[in-house]
């Protein structure tokens, strides 16, 4: 590396104050990357089912996204590490905006190819899967660098803002679209979406970073010094993943109506619990608010299992949020501190993986154990349990816990 490039690494200070403009940069391009994600996500099996897709087929096509974006991790944490985090978030916006303009004209390229429109789909999908392998990780690496050390778990959580708002308000506003202008129109809007996020992404000012060389090996893939918070992240994903997979099905189960106002009431909350218990965590430190946090997402799984009625269900969305809904951008925190600066992309992918397979296990686990029990309550106090081995998990490991945040306070204040 050349020395003035070393002398700007060694010169560059965080923002005194979380709302500096390369923070609200970030948090807008990172929003309007949800924000398509979700209203694409709440429309794909609608448009799938509408050309007569089967339902097997329909259920392959939205898992292949988890699937090939798990993969594509294990590339994005050494390439973020290695190359300029604005250029792969730019690949990973024309990623996104290639899915959904592919998307749109998939009717047209299989009736071209002589294939069924399933098939084409399906490929967009893994290039969807691509762009968010890249799109998430750069996003939440390059904002870490623009926070101030002394608020670092409280920016993490207005960050985890941008998700909550575009989780609140896609679905809804991707039906609409979707109702005025139909299927094949508004996959183009998302295209537009992700391309003018592209155009916004090349204005934001990261920090200098001594970047390593680009190799494939294991340790710069995944990140050891971050596997702690990983695997504390898989075992209390796996208990709201269930939720996203199967609360809906669950709700027609019992009876129950306004399942759907689950989400809504669980993403409302997090705007308030995200940034104060961001606040808890930088005063008083992870372990002691991480405990609570996610005994709450095991309380809910019980909840949702013996709620009779909406008011139940709905108290336990609010739970939740206090929950799962506040422990995930504190763990998020917790691997990115695990290391230097010039390994975050490592730990940031490393959080993501074991997300994605907390996606990929949990629903399978859960469907299973329903296959064996029935849609009963059992189902949820089971998918307790690695919410529960969780808690001992942290209290077990909380030494290493303790010295990945001391570390980090010495790291940033040697500058």
């Amino acid at each position: 590396m050349k020395q003035s490039q070393t002398r700007d690494v060694r010169n560059w200070e965080p923002p005194k104050t979380i709302w500096n403009p390369m923070f609200l940069s970030i948090f807008f391009v990172n929003m309007a990357l949800n924000l398509g994600q979700q209203m694409s996500n709440s429309l794909l099996s609608l448009y799938a089912k509408s050309m007569g897709s089967p339902a097997d087929q329909i259920g392959q096509l939205m898992s292949m996204f988890a699937v090939t974006a798990l993969i594509f991790r294990f590339i994005s944490g050494p390439a973020m590490n290695s190359f300029d985090k604005k250029k792969l978030v730019a690949l990973a916006m024309t990623c996104m905006a290639t899915a959904y303009l592919g998307f749109s004209f998939s009717p047209v390229i299989a009736e071209a190819m002589g294939v069924e429109t399933i098939l084409v789909m399906k490929v967009f999908r893994m290039i969807q899967g691509v762009g968010n392998a890249f799109g998430n990780s750069c996003c939440l690496t390059i904002v870490a660098d623009v926070l101030p050390k002394e608020q670092f778990t409280t920016g993490m959580g207005y960050y985890a803002c941008a998700q909550v708002i575009s989780q609140s308000i896609g679905p809804t506003v991707g039906i609409m679209l979707r109702d005025a202008l139909g299927y094949n129109r508004v996959y183009m809007v998302f295209a537009g979406l992700m391309l003018t996020a592209m155009v916004a992404s090349q204005f934001v000012k990261t920090a200098p970073h001594q970047g390593i060389p680009f190799k494939l090996r294991f340790d710069n893939m995944i990140a050891k010094e971050a596997i702690v918070p990983a695997m504390v992240t898989l075992m209390v994903a796996m208990g709201y993943t269930t939720i996203n997979a199967f609360l809906l099905v669950y709700a027609e189960e019992r009876g129950i109506s306004g399942g759907s106002l689950f989400f809504t009431v669980y993403a409302l909350t997090m705007l308030m619990t995200r940034p104060t218990v961001g606040k808890l965590t930088d005063k008083y430190g992870f372990v002691k608010v991480c405990i609570p946090s996610i005994l709450a997402t095991a309380a809910s799984l019980v909840m949702i299992g013996y709620a009779s009625n909406t008011l139940m269900l709905l108290l336990a969305a609010f739970v939740n949020a206090f929950g799962y809904g506040a422990v995930q951008p504190m763990l998020q925190s917790l691997c990115i501190k695990a290391v230097p600066p010039e390994r975050r992309g490592s730990a940031s992918s490393t959080n993501f993986i074991f997300m994605d397979a907390a996606t990929i296990v949990g629903p399978s686990v859960c469907g299973w154990v329903a296959d064996m029990m029935g849609y009963t309550p059992a189902m949820w106090v089971v998918m307790t349990a690695p919410v529960l081995l969780a808690v001992i998990f942290v209290f077990l490991f909380r030494g290493s816990i303790n010295r990945i945040e001391a570390d980090f306070q010495n790291r940033t204040a040697a500058k």
